[in-house]
């Protein structure tokens, strides 16, 4: 005996850049996949990336997580540089 699986799908509205939204409508077409099928795969996987970045951390800082918005164009790298150059200067 086989046993269905639902899946139930709720409609989302969404404000995008028109230039985005075509330029995903077309990517979408051109590899068989709606665009909904595009959205939701992404989505997935950011959750699942920040999933397993916060499975990583330790116990007592997990509850920060996600409490502190950084600026996206945020270079980590370069902020961590520029914080170590003052810290060295005196």
């Amino acid at each position: 005996m086989s046993q269905t699986i639902r899946v139930m799908k709720t409609k989302l509205t969404l404000t995008i850049e028109k230039s985005v939204i075509e330029k995903a409508k077309e990517f979408a077409g051109n590899s068989g996949k709606s665009l909904s099928d595009l959205v939701e795969r992404y989505l997935e996987k950011e959750i699942a990336e920040a999933e397993l970045q916060q499975s990583n951390l330790p116990e007592e800082f997990k509850g920060l997580f996600g409490s502190v918005n950084l600026p996206t164009e945020l270079n980590e790298k370069e902020a961590i540089r520029e914080i170590l150059s003052h810290k060295h200067k005196g």
